[in-house]
Formats: structure tokens, C-alpha cells, sequence
């Protein structure tokens, strides 16, 4: 990638005419959803699906920000990564737990090690096998299963974005990362 992007977040003052009610709720507060304000059919079509997955999933909060951060991990954004420290603290999980999502499944605690497995599973084949599909499914039932494969497909999309365009680190949290990093 050049250092040419053509796809900055888009500022107030720019934001699309078609979409002025989008500035003042999630699409405003987040650099991946000003990248996205290019697109504004594309942002306003997402909108439903991001409610779902980020505020009406039935994982809840601690097993959404373990798939997401071991998402984020796997495909190498480092902007999911840190936003979602961010959000994991603010949800009580600790650095450690945290921190383990970098790592082997084999060494998180065993319902970590499952959505671990599951995401790894999932990017690295494009299905569950039949093993973590049957241990999903004794956990958390069916709308737990999907809800975590729509979890990685839509923060997979948004890593793809993020790292397309090189979009830059919400102040808040880039701040919020120097007054308590989270070591390797």
C-alpha cells in the first residue's frame, strides 16, 4: 500500500448531505464508520446489522469482545485490536485474559479456548468444524452460533477496511492506550 490514501475519515464538514442523522450517533463517534461516510448507502445498510452484532448479540459482552479481539487478532488490525482493549476493560475482563487472546487456545481457560477456536476455525477454513459446531451449540444454543460467525464476518469486513485505508486510531482510545498500555 502507498502512503496515498484516498480514503481519510470523513470530517463533519464533509459528512454526506444523505445521512446527516448518522453524524450524531455511532458513524460519527468512530474512525472505521467516517472511512465507511464515503459510501453513505453502504454505512446507512450496515447500520442494522452493526446494532445487531454489537448491541443485541446473545454471545453478550464478555464472549463478543473475546471474539472480536481474537478476530482482530488473527487478521492483523491493530485498530480493532486497541479499540477493543478498550472495550474489554470497560467490560471487566482483565489484561491477562485480555492478552491470551494473542495466544494458543490451549492456554486461554476453556470457554475462551472455545470462541478462539471457533474464530480460528472460521477464518482459517471458512466453517466450523463438526466438533466446535456440537460444543457451540451445547453452550450457547443456535442464535449463539450464528451470532458468533455474524461476529467475525462483520469485524472481518471492518479489518478489511481498516487496514485498506490505514485508518487512523480513534483519539480517545489512542489516549486512553498511553495512560494504561496493555503489554505483549
Amino acid at each position: 500500500m502507498t502512503n496515498d490514501n484516498p480514503m481519510l475519515p470523513v470530517t463533519d464538514e464533509d459528512w454526506p448531505e444523505s445521512i446527516p442523522e448518522m453524524r450524531s450517533g455511532f458513524a460519527g463517534g468512530l474512525n472505521v464508520y467516517r472511512v465507511m461516510a464515503h459510501h453513505p448507502a453502504l454505512l446507512k445498510a450496515w447500520s442494522d446489522l452493526r446494532e445487531h452484532v454489537v448491541n443485541q448479540t446473545s454471545l453478550g459482552r464478555d464472549r463478543s469482545e473475546v471474539v472480536i479481539l481474537r478476530t482482530g487478532v488473527r487478521l492483523g488490525s491493530a485498530y480493532e485490536w486497541a479499540q477493543h482493549v478498550v472495550r474489554a476493560r470497560k467490560c471487566g475482563l482483565d489484561d491477562t485474559r485480555i492478552r491470551s487472546m494473542r495466544g494458543a487456545p490451549d492456554q486461554m481457560a476453556p470457554a475462551d479456548a472455545l470462541l478462539a477456536t471457533a474464530v480460528d476455525e472460521l477464518l482459517d477454513g471458512a466453517e466450523l468444524t463438526p466438533a466446535t459446531r456440537a460444543r457451540l451449540m451445547a453452550e450457547m444454543g443456535a442464535e449463539g452460533a450464528l451470532d458468533l460467525i455474524a461476529t467475525v464476518g462483520f469485524y472481518s469486513t471492518l479489518a478489511f477496511i481498516l487496514k485498506s485505508f490505514a485508518t487512523p486510531l480513534d483519539d480517545d482510545i489512542a489516549a486512553a492506550l498511553r495512560a494504561d498500555p496493555i503489554d505483549p
